[in-house]
């Protein structure tokens, strides 16, 4: 599709860029990482497998200190571009960063995941095909038939079906039932839309995805779910980067916003 000429406005995080081989396919799948050690490494080794000849990797990094982004590495796994946020903000500034590129590059959708290694890579084709049936917004679910989840922080499932998943499908009018997988997939046409506007400096953690889910069923695109998998580790630190009463209460506030339309464009 076409980029409309708001594209010189557009806010983008100052990044650097390090494509590793041309565009291969019609779709990316963008790996947002930071710090992901050897979690990443494994994941990009499941990925290399199903992507290849379906859908080309894109490595967006928040600024990764641990090696794991090693240009050699990632090549050696399969990945096409390595992106390197060198700006303030967190998820939503990484993944205005990787949408921006993606469009700017002609892909015609967008799967996003993150690198700490817990999700079902086996779901990637069906996210592709999705997007190429026209859905506009794909979330993935563990709760819906075919899905799986294992070790979830009981913390993290009460908070999910008693408050995160209500509010989003009362402020969507979609039944989401799995609203904090980061696991989804969006066409180019959501992300490039004049009616969502998502490359604004308000979006810079996860309030981005909220915002997205929300509006995308709101705005009249196409919305599904698709049965995913996400296995916590049995024991140790659970991988995440909400922590603490302050994350997640930001986390909350977020939501909240997110779900009476404040990031709405006026």
């Amino acid at each position: 599709m076409e980029i409309s000429e708001s594209v010189d406005t557009w806010k983008i995080p100052r990044h650097e860029t390090f494509e590793f081989m041309p565009r291969q396919n019609p779709f990316c799948i963008c790996v947002f990482v930071i710090n992901e050690e050897e979690k990443l490494l494994r994941q990009l080794e499941k990925m290399k497998p199903i992507c290849s000849s379906l859908i080309d990797i894109v490595v967006a990094d928040g600024g990764s200190k641990d090696g794991s982004t090693d240009h050699e590495k990632l090549k050696n796994l399969g990945v096409n571009t390595l992106l390197v946020k060198q700006d303030t903000g967190k998820l939503g500034s990484q993944m205005r960063m990787a949408f921006a590129w993606a469009l700017k590059r002609g892909y015609e959708g967008v799967v996003v995941v993150d690198g700490n290694g817990k999700d079902g890579m086996d779901a990637i084709p069906r996210f592709v095909e999705e997007l190429k049936n026209g859905i506009d917004h794909v979330q993935g679910s563990r709760f819906i038939p075919g899905g799986h989840h294992e070790n979830t922080p009981k913390s993290r499932l009460l908070g999910l079906k008693l408050l995160h998943a209500p509010l989003m499908r009362l402020a969507a009018g979609f039944h989401y039932t799995d609203t904090t997988n980061g696991f989804r997939a969006y066409s180019a046409e959501l992300l490039a839309s004049e009616k969502l506007q998502i490359f604004r400096d308000c979006f810079t953690g996860y309030e981005l995805h909220y915002y997205l889910a929300v509006e995308a069923a709101c705005k009249g695109f196409k919305c599904s779910e698709i049965p995913v998998s996400r296995v916590y580790p049995a024991s140790g630190k659970v991988p995440t980067k909400i922590s603490g009463l302050k994350g997640n209460l930001n986390v909350i506030a977020k939501l909240f916003l997110s779900c009476i339309h404040y990031y709405a464009p006026r």
